[in-house]
């Protein structure tokens, strides 16, 4: 997401940028990884995928828009796990330094495309996010929380039948959580897709790992 893009919303557009050179960094750190998109390890990244990608069903021909796509990941696991599914898959990241490694990375892919931006160029069948909402690094809380509803306003206006995004979760309170992860109560964010979006939401938990997943329908 460009800066250029949310200039009618100056908080927001400084907090995209401050996010762009995070994310930047981390790519041109550890390279077109797991770690280089902040995330702890492979398998959680594709466990995460999994939960995701079931509100899809990829026996049919379909359209993703896949939000905060990094170097493309999620289109290398769809390759590997559903190797017959048609999707036709748009990768939208704020970071050029990520998209210019997706776009090296998946040059020869058919039906795949990515772009650096805080939109959708496109109205997709499903949007699906994985962790953006999750590092707040040291944003203020009003201010990020800002940033998800905006952003999960934007993929329910770019999408046909509905979104996927995850969340952590809360901790017990004998367990102290970085102060630098976002750790909403999920219900904040079920109620906002219900009343402020109008979609349906069903929440996933119980997948071994200390966050939920929404499965937001139209």
């Amino acid at each position: 997401m460009t800066a250029a893009e949310t200039t009618d919303d100056s908080p927001l557009a400084l907090l995209h940028s401050r996010i762009e050179r995070y994310y930047s960094a981390k790519i041109a750190r550890h390279g077109p990884t797991p770690a280089g998109v902040d995330w702890t390890c492979e398998p959680t990244q594709q466990l995460r995928f999994v939960q995701m990608l079931r509100m899809c069903n990829m026996k049919e021909p379909l359209s993703i828009d896949d939000w905060g796509c990094g170097y493309g990941a999620l289109l290398g696991f769809i390759g590997k796990r559903y190797p017959d599914a048609r999707v036709d898959y748009v990768g939208i990241d704020l970071s050029p330094a990520m998209i210019g490694q997706a776009k090296a990375l998946w040059e020869r892919k058919q039906n795949a495309a990515f772009h650096t931006g805080d939109c959708s160029p496109r109205v997709a069948d499903f949007g699906v996010a994985s962790g953006i909402f999750n590092v707040r690094i040291d944003e203020p809380l009003a201010l990020w929380e800002h940033f998800v509803a905006h952003t999960l306003r934007k993929m329910a206006q770019s999408s046909r039948i509905g979104i996927a995004v995850n969340f952590l979760s809360p901790l017990p309170p004998d367990i102290e959580s970085k102060p630098e992860l976002y750790r909403p109560d999920p219900k904040q964010w079920v109620a906002f897709c219900e009343s402020e979006l109008g979609l349906k939401v069903t929440l996933l938990d119980r997948y071994g790992m200390r966050e939920v997943t929404l499965h937001a329908r139209h």
